[in-house]
Formats: structure tokens, C-alpha cells, sequence
């Protein structure tokens, strides 16, 4: 029951991270990290940066707390898990 709720609060956690780098240039608050996927389109993959900067915050944790093999697996799950949904919501991809 843990572990479904550690990858649970972990999925939630990534996806919001994807949305919020995705919806952050919007803002003009920081340069936005983008190329192009055709013509028209652009993917902004600042999410993605700040899911990964999250997942390394998590794996650090767990390697001091020496607990690397659970939180890999869990951690990984979620990562994985949020980055098809968040693909699957379009999240990141915007029309020029």
C-alpha cells in the first residue's frame, strides 16, 4: 500500500512539474528551451528538464537515506507513468 501511494504522490508530482514547465514560457518569466517538430509546431521541453531535476532530487534523497533500490524502481514508475500522460495530454506542444 506504500509503495502504490509513494508512485501515486510521485506521478502527481512529475505531472504537475511537466505542466508547470510547459505553461511557464507563456509567462516570459524564464527563456523557454524549445524546437520545432514541424511545420507550425513547437515542443517546449522545459517540463521534461524540471521532471528529470525532480527525479534526481527524489533518487539523491534516497541514496542518503540509503534506500536506492525501492525508491529507483518507484521513482522511475512515476517518472515513466507521467511522462506518457503527459504526451498523451499534449503537454509542452504549441502552435506557432
Amino acid at each position: 500500500m506504500k509503495r502504490v501511494l509513494s508512485i501515486v504522490l510521485q506521478f502527481i508530482l512529475y505531472l504537475l512539474a511537466f505542466a508547470a514547465g510547459s505553461f511557464l514560457p507563456v509567462f516570459h518569466i524564464l527563456p523557454s528551451l524549445s524546437f520545432r517538430i514541424g511545420a507550425g509546431r513547437v515542443f517546449v521541453y522545459d517540463g521534461v528538464l524540471l521532471m528529470l531535476a525532480f527525479y534526481a532530487l527524489i533518487l539523491l534523497i534516497a541514496a542518503a537515506r540509503k534506500r536506492i533500490p525501492a525508491a529507483l524502481v518507484n521513482a522511475t514508475l512515476a517518472l515513466v507513468l507521467a511522462l506518457a500522460a503527459g504526451m498523451f495530454f499534449k503537454l509542452g506542444f504549441k502552435s506557432i
